[in-house]
């Protein structure tokens, strides 16, 4: 019993490959050897493209970097001219000293509150937290163990991060 074979869609060659079986092998192969050419060049184009947005990608990281504390030192160059105006008038009254002290001090916290450094300064009675808080010493007091009852040095921290905790003393348990 013989059957016969219908060719199917899969069976018959592909519209692509049709010419090429009318080629001879030299002109096949010429065909190949430039499709061969222009994925390479294709490629090397790729390749180049990547490495110069590397390249320009490093570029920008390393000036990022390099410039990141630029808006913080202009921040500071007015603090800096208000210490120099006081070291410049070495007779000026004791008053007139700390009125400046004042001044430049209220400075120096705006330029840090803009630079988003902000104080870890604890109230009294506050809840010990270990992620902002630097326990020095436990001391008896009359409120709830492992709170905060004095703070030694007021900490810092940056953009949520701490920079430095804050020295306290926390009550002891009774």
């Amino acid at each position: 019993m013989t059957t016969e074979h219908n060719p199917t869609p899969q069976d018959s060659p592909s519209s692509a490959d049709a010419p090429a079986q009318n080629l001879t092998p030299e002109a096949r192969i010429a065909e190949l050897e430039g499709r061969l050419a222009e994925m390479s060049d294709a490629y090397l184009r790729a390749k180049a493209e990547v490495e110069n947005i590397r390249r320009r990608s490093d570029e920008e990281m390393s000036k990022a970097r390099k410039f990141a504390i630029e808006g913080f030192a202009e921040a500071m160059l007015p603090v800096m001219d208000s210490m120099e105006a006081a070291i410049a008038t070495p007779d000026a009254k004791v008053e007139t000293v700390l009125e400046g002290v004042h001044a430049t001090k209220r400075q120096l916290a705006a330029a840090l509150e803009r630079n988003k450094v902000l104080e870890i300064n604890p109230a009294t009675g506050a809840k010990f937290d270990p992620h902002q808080h630097q326990a020095i010493s436990m001391v008896p007091a009359d409120q709830e163990a492992n709170t905060v009852v004095a703070v030694l040095q007021k900490g810092y921290s940056i953009a949520e991060r701490v920079l430095r905790p804050a020295l306290i003393t926390v009550a002891a348990p009774k």
